[in-house]
């Protein structure tokens, strides 16, 4: 694999004809039960932000602080999720905020089209526009909506200095075992908290090997885990990577992407966590590498079509006609 200044590697390649047009590269880790790398590519050292890759982080103190006690585990799976902003997502948190005695407006994370199709077409068709349950964060804020009613905080609590957004700090710094370096704010509007990658690798590892009845962290983080397991659907969407990988698996593993091509997945049979960044941003080459080491750790058959459509393609042309395919370049 080639080295570059930034320490990252080679992790895949877009093939054109017998060319190689394009190379992604990145970094990734492996990590066991006890946080520590077991596995590596690239730079572990890597700082990076996680953006929604982090959501079960973001989520722990929803249920470490007895707010989402009453929650269902498909509320739960909503609150970790990068959602389509199809029917199934918006009417769950519309009833959600609901329950909250809340509605749409007192959510802040903004406006943007559904990514579902169908979503999409039905809005332009009656002439509406967008609101902010379409927004593919707005089962997170939820969750942030409910800790922030049961902390008495006010209602923006997307601030950093807010009750809420301290919770989550705190929480994100002790899984992930280091002192964030700072933040950026997300396309949500929160705070997304800077880590290095191995430390957001230790982080799942750690998520892995919770177990219920093992205390309160861990009590939420296997809640967290096997809900968004049980509910693939609610955590993306249809035809989305992280929904179609999830269940190809049977639940077994939790995934979930983020913006700018950041990918973690919780393999609670083996007490593995993975974390990966490619270092352009792009999606395909994410996709394509988190298949692989799931693969790799044995945990999702190669011959599953979602793991052949993500590391291998194949790239059609608009009639249809096969041009190429991506080849995965972990050693």
């Amino acid at each position: 694999m080639t080295e570059v200044s930034d320490g990252a590697v080679e992790l895949v390649r877009v093939i054109r004809g017998d060319r190689v047009e394009s190379v992604h590269r990145g970094h990734a880790v492996i990590c066991d039960g006890t946080g520590a790398v077991v596995e590596a590519w690239g730079d572990p050292a890597a700082v990076i932000y996680p953006r929604s890759s982090c959501k079960m982080i973001q989520a722990l103190p929803l249920l470490e602080s007895g707010a989402g006690r009453d929650l269902t585990d498909r509320q739960v799976a909503l609150a970790c999720a990068s959602h389509q902003g199809a029917a199934i997502h918006t009417e769950a948190v519309s009833a959600w905020l609901s329950d909250l005695g809340l509605s749409e407006p007192d959510l802040r994370c903004g406006t943007h089209m559904p990514y579902a199709d169908d979503a999409k077409s039905a809005l332009i068709r009656a002439g509406e526009a967008p609101c902010q349950l379409h927004n593919n964060c707005s089962g997170k804020h939820a969750g942030f909506l409910t800790l922030s009613k049961h902390l008495g905080g006010g209602p923006d609590y997307v601030e950093i200095d807010h009750p809420v957004q301290i919770a989550v700090r705190r929480a994100f710094e002790e899984v992930t075992g280091m002192d964030s370096p700072g933040y950026g704010i997300d396309g949500c509007s929160a705070p997304n908290f800077a880590t290095r990658l191995d430390a957001l690798g230790a982080a799942m590892g750690r998520f892995a090997a919770a177990r219920e009845g093992g205390g309160t962290r861990a009590d939420a983080m296997a809640r967290l885990t096997q809900a968004m397991g049980a509910a693939p659907e609610l955590v993306a969407g249809e035809g989305r990577a992280c929904t179609d990988l999830m269940r190809a698996m049977g639940g077994r593993v939790a995934v979930k992407t983020g913006a700018e091509a950041v990918f973690v997945a919780i393999v609670p049979g083996l007490d593995r966590g993975v974390a990966l960044k490619i270092v352009d941003g792009g999606t395909r080459a994410a996709e394509a590498t988190i298949a692989a080491l799931l693969v790799r750790l044995g945990v999702l058959d190669a011959a599953a079509p979602v793991a052949r459509r993500l590391m291998e393609g194949p790239i059609a042309n608009c009639r249809g006609t096969v041009t190429g395919r991506y080849e995965v370049a972990l050693a």
